[in-house]
């Protein structure tokens, strides 16, 4: 098996094995967006449209990758970002990707809608875990799950604020989607409570885990509840970079959900530069969405943002080798990051600048 990870070049390659390997029902789950998918393809285009003006005659003979993001230190600036469900991808799910992250040393974000426990992720990872977190119609539970993962030892705590109603993702109902069974959404069982095994979809199947009326003040109930650093997640606008900072965020995630809330939404690519130019002083700015290629974390990084996120290409490693082929997802990406910093004269993550990105008159 290791042998054949190591066969395949690039995290999209992983897209065809994954897809040979799953149910139409669990793949089509990971791969969908909202309605008719345009923001979804809009975020890989998006990065494909940047180009960059490489440095000539600089020693890059050595190179440092590394970084540092709340107190965590990421070999290079790049953090698993969290997705749902990973038992459908392979028997040991988050636990797997938790193994490979931890042979990296990448921090992993673990979706509140997993399949492994919290507990079981963060003693399966010996680099940092980071909870993802909705603020649901229950915020009593919320804020209980916030301190069981502070309690966990997670480093920090995603809330996602872009989810006041769940997307429509038309494949999730055409295939009437539905927590397999004999899995389950371990982290948010409740006494008597459906936890997303019926239904046609994800807003039948989990419409509690999320709530409508949620404002900036449910935010600030979540940051005090715990002691570890709150970052927001979801974020496309200034204005809301802004107001997520003033509510005590630590970082912000520029982010619109892989394409799987808004259709329509921005691609992430271009709601960064102006979150930049309004916070860059205030905290980290990750961004998420569309990164396919080491190229990609270059380029989010010579526009101003402090690391990324990857999903689906870590889906399609897990559901292609378990924590094997997520190991040669990382390990894809932080070569191609590191033959793009050479080649773009790159010696070290400061010195990625943005005169490196090519303004078009």
């Amino acid at each position: 098996m290791i042998n054949d990870m190591n066969s395949i070049l690039n995290s999209e390659s992983f897209m065809a094995l994954a897809q040979s390997r799953l149910s139409k029902m669990a793949f089509d789950y990971y791969r969908s967006g909202a309605w008719g998918e345009w923001t979804l393809q809009a975020n890989v285009d998006a990065w494909k449209e940047i180009s960059l003006l490489p440095r000539s005659l600089v020693d890059v003979s050595r190179r440092n990758l590394s970084c540092e993001i709340l107190g965590m230190r990421l070999p290079f600036p790049l953090l698993i970002a969290p997705t749902a469900m990973q038992c459908m991808a392979d028997a040991q799910g988050e636990v797997a990707t938790a193994r490979a992250a931890a042979n990296a040393g990448v921090p992993m974000v673990l979706s509140s809608l997993s399949t492994r426990s919290i507990e079981d992720v963060v003693n399966a990872s010996s680099a940092d875990v980071v909870m993802q977190i909705y603020i649901s119609s229950d915020r009593g539970f919320t804020k209980s799950l916030a301190q069981r993962a502070q309690a966990a030892g997670c480093k920090a705590l995603m809330v996602t604020v872009d989810t006041p109603v769940w997307g429509v993702r038309e494949r999730d109902i055409h295939n009437g989607f539905r927590v397999p069974d004999g899995m389950s959404i371990v982290n948010l069982q409740r006494p008597g409570q459906p936890t997303g095994h019926s239904g046609s979809g994800m807003g039948d199947a989990l419409g509690w885990t999320i709530d409508a009326s949620l404002t900036w003040k449910d935010l600030d109930v979540i940051r005090q509840a715990v002691n570890i650093p709150v970052m927001v997640k979801g974020i496309l606008r200034a204005d809301d970079a802004e107001r997520a900072f003033d509510h005590g965020a630590a970082a912000v995630v520029v982010s619109n959900h892989g394409g799987r809330q808004l259709d329509g939404a921005a691609p992430t690519a271009h709601a960064l530069p102006a979150i930049v130019s309004a916070v860059a002083d205030r905290g980290p700015i990750i961004v998420d969405g569309g990164i396919r290629r080491g190229v990609d974390i270059l380029r989010a990084l010579a526009m101003g943002a402090s690391a990324v996120q990857v999903g689906r290409p870590i889906l399609w490693g897990l559901a292609a080798g378990g924590e094997a082929g997520v190991d040669r997802v990382l390990h894809i990406l932080a070569h191609e990051f590191d033959l793009a910093m050479a080649l773009s004269g790159c010696a070290n993550v400061k010195s990625i600048t943005a005169d490196l990105i090519y303004q078009h008159a």
